[in-house]
């Protein structure tokens, strides 16, 4: 049974970013950079009828397309660190996008994430590294940044069984919308109030 969740894409320049943050900690064990996303939501363990449900309500998204940034390099795990990460800068429309992406799955009945939604991508996953080294690795690495790059779809990926970090593979994928479509939408309405009138 595969594991689902919904992310975003990174493009390659991006990814090719990401990559030179490669190697420098012991007991680190590096995403292969195909594998490079930020996860927007969890969905776990699911049977075929409870995938097609999630693909079909996902399938009533609306969202603009936006930009976004990647800047710093952080660790979860403060007192046993397990992964390091390049962040996301804030941005209001990815907090957007995971808002609704929770609320379908809260409709759908699936399971809380336990964790708070931290937008990130995952650069290693960490076994027996020391604090002192993983300090040094961030702090070496501390000016990261990529250039803003634009988001133009989100997807519901799968991953089969392994110990994380891929492969992954996309299911089905939902283009957001251009923001001139996207306003478009939303002024017709008024425009036939207009006409009325």
């Amino acid at each position: 049974m595969p594991r689902l969740f919904t992310a975003l894409e990174i493009p390659r320049d991006a990814a090719l970013s990401l990559s030179l943050l490669r190697g420098g900690l012991p007991g680190a064990r590096w995403i292969d950079v195909e594998n490079y996303h930020i996860t927007l939501r969890f969905i776990g363990d699911v049977e075929g009828h409870v995938a097609d449900e999630v693909a079909n309500a996902l399938d009533r998204v609306r969202r603009p397309e936006f930009t976004l940034q990647l800047s710093g390099v952080n660790a979860f795990g403060s007192k046993k660190p397990h992964s390091v990460f390049a962040a996301v800068s804030p941005s209001p429309d990815i907090q957007a996008l995971h808002g609704e992406i929770e609320r379908i799955c809260q409709r759908l009945m699936l399971p809380a994430d336990p964790r708070k939604f931290t937008p990130h991508v995952t650069l290693a996953r960490l076994r027996n590294a020391r604090n002192e080294e993983v300090a040094h690795y961030l702090a070496s690495r501390g000016n990261f940044s990529t250039m803003p790059f634009t988001i133009g779809r989100f997807v519901l990926m799968s991953s089969r069984d392994s110990v994380g970090g891929g492969p992954y593979i996309v299911e089905e994928a939902w283009p957001l919308e251009s923001a001139r479509t996207y306003q478009k939408r939303f002024e017709r309405p008024l425009e036939a109030l207009r006409t009325i009138r």
